[in-house]
């Protein structure tokens, strides 16, 4: 790695100047020093100083009290807003994740060390450069994942770092280090002390990241089996047919690596085979069949995200690629419309990229031909938004003011006219025409529900 000299943002040196000028020590600290070692655009960028919060309080004119029983004030300053931590030591850990109280220290050593891993235990500032007390920068050189000092007693006292390590590793492509993957392994059923939202986080970061792939050690480290057992059991599901050579466990990490990193991507092929455990039979030829999993893996999606405490959207939009991730349908406009007005235009195109990546991940078998017919619908489709053919309700040229203006005042007669005119539009769009669209809802109220409008 090459010698570096970290370019810090304007703001940050004007935050860190300030209390230098006042008698006090400050550096960056943490991910920031870390990413801009690795010539990576910091998130945020933080600050460490033996300063107390009531002390960096009245040195900045705007703060706010984020965190200032652990030792946190975020100083605002020209429009930015930068976390500045007093040097603390954690008192003892009661919830594998919080600890009972810190104490503030001057000692900068002390603070570095009750951090997580030497890549993120690092220190800088412009007039002594680095402080490197563990060997971040050589962890850094080997690409290596390592706790800072005992690797049992960092973990022990925040288990959620377990996940952080994998999630490290999985971002920066470093190989988690021998005693630190043993402590991992030990103190995995700590997780279960963990909250919903924090996995979520954790587990996005992983699954979006260049490595999805070591969701994989996490599993074999004993992690899944905590936070995710529905991932153990597709581990443990093979597929005896001709269109897999995997395991479900291995097909879905291979379907995650062939979509591109996007959280609703990812997910979904996290998820979209999740039912397959549950719904796997076996013919008299032993080949495995897993008719209609989808519903199952919707199911499960639902429930996971739930417990990760998701947000609704995510939860929506990944479920509903999930249960149609396996619809197939000949390449022909009507079959396409149909199955834009099922999954919804805006997630037509997650739908194929799902599609792809669940192809690419099974075995040579018809993989080809499946691509083809992929590649066609995807044409299609883009024919029916040049042309702004109807695929919903919404688009329909007529609505339940018009079928109300005709004299139907029923509900559900109303929802039920639409439904069929917007059928028959599918099939042929040109019929989308408001006077053409008054006679069919006359003819269909005539025959399916003998009232005659003239």
């Amino acid at each position: 790695m090459k010698k570096f000299e970290i370019k810090i943002p304007r703001q940050v040196k004007k935050v860190i100047r300030q209390l230098q000028e006042n008698g006090y020590e400050a550096y960056c600290v943490g991910g920031c020093v870390r990413d801009a070692i690795l010539e990576r655009e910091p998130a945020d960028w933080d600050v460490t100083t033996n300063a107390t919060p009531q002390e960096i309080k009245k040195l900045f004119q705007k703060t706010v009290d984020t965190g200032i029983k652990h030792g946190t004030v975020t100083v605002l300053v020209d429009k930015g807003a930068y976390e500045v931590t007093t040097y603390r030591v954690d008192g003892e850990y009661e919830d594998a994740r919080h600890p009972k109280e810190v104490t503030f220290t001057k000692n900068l050593r002390e603070d570095l060390l009750r951090r997580d891993f030497t890549i993120n235990a690092m220190a800088y500032n412009e007039e002594e450069g680095l402080v490197d007390l563990f060997g971040g920068i050589s962890d850094l050189k080997g690409k290596v994942i390592r706790c800072v000092g005992n690797a049992a007693d960092r973990l022990e006292e925040d288990a959620l770092r377990i996940l952080r390590g994998i999630r490290f590793g999985a971002q920066l492509g470093f190989e988690i280090e021998k005693n630190t993957k043993e402590a991992m392994k030990d103190m995995a059923p700590n997780l279960r002390f963990i909250s919903g939202e924090r996995i979520q986080v954790e587990l996005i970061k992983l699954v979006v990241s260049a490595h999805p792939e070591l969701l994989l050690e996490a599993y074999n480290l004993g992690i899944t089996k905590v936070i995710l057992p529905e991932f153990d059991r597709m581990m443990q599901t093979t597929q005896e047919t001709p269109h897999h050579m995997y395991d479900v466990g291995i097909h879905t990490i291979k379907a995650m690596e062939y979509v591109k990193a996007d959280k609703v991507l990812r997910l979904t092929m996290l998820f979209h085979d999740m039912g397959k455990p549950e719904y796997k039979t076996i013919d008299q030829d032993g080949r495995a069949h897993f008719k209609k999993h989808g519903i199952r893996s919707e199911e499960i999606t639902k429930k996971v995200m739930r417990r990760m405490k998701f947000d609704n959207d995510t939860i929506y939009k990944v479920s509903k690629l999930v249960y149609y991730h396996d619809y197939r349908m000949p390449a022909k406009a009507p079959n396409v419309r149909k199955a834009i007005n099922k999954i919804g235009k805006e997630l037509f195109p997650y739908y194929l990229e799902v599609r792809k990546a669940d192809v690419l991940a099974q075995s040579d078998y018809l993989r080809q031909e499946k691509l083809m017919n992929i590649s066609q619908i995807e044409e299609v489709y883009g024919e029916i938004l040049k042309k702004q053919e109807c695929t919903s309700l919404r688009e329909l040229n007529l609505n339940g003011k018009d079928l109300i203006a005709l004299g139907v005042n029923q509900g559900k007669m109303i929802g039920a006219v639409l439904e069929e005119l917007l059928g028959i539009v599918i099939e042929e769009p040109k019929k989308n025409d408001k006077d053409i669209l008054k006679e069919e809802a006359k003819r269909i109220l005539r025959e399916s529900f003998q009232i005659e409008i003239k």
